[in-house]
């Protein structure tokens, strides 16, 4: 079993940065596959990013370039450094983990659920 607990949400304006970081415990961390996913009021969740165990990493088109995730297998956590965001990044983000790095990115859903940290970005 594995407990994801994320922090770092908060309100900023647009243009600014944030940093999401997810703590992970039980399970085997360095194993999993990782993500961060989004839902913004009326909307359905979607995939933001995910990494792979061997760190290959993926972004859904609307954050390329702007957002950046990275994995700390000593510390067990992954994080998501946020920057130039926009109001359409506003949304309660949730850190995923699964077995497969598939699973997360072609099927867009996982094993494990954090209980999600709000975003809030204004304009």
């Amino acid at each position: 079993q594995v407990q994801l607990v994320e922090s770092g949400g908060g309100l900023v304006q647009a243009g600014g940065s944030l940093r999401l970081s997810c703590a992970a415990s039980g399970g085997t961390f360095s194993s999993s596959a990782l993500g961060w996913f989004r839902q913004a009021p009326g909307k359905q969740r979607e995939l933001v990013a995910a990494i792979s165990s061997g760190e290959t990493a993926i972004y859904t088109s609307s954050v390329k370039g702007r957002f950046t995730i990275s994995r700390d297998n000593g510390k067990s956590t992954v994080d998501l450094q946020m920057d130039t965001l926009k109001p359409e990044d506003t949304g309660i983000y949730y850190c995923a983990a699964h077995p497969s790095f598939y699973t997360i990115v072609a099927q867009k859903t996982a094993d494990y659920w954090g209980q999600g940290t709000q975003v809030t970005i204004s304009s």
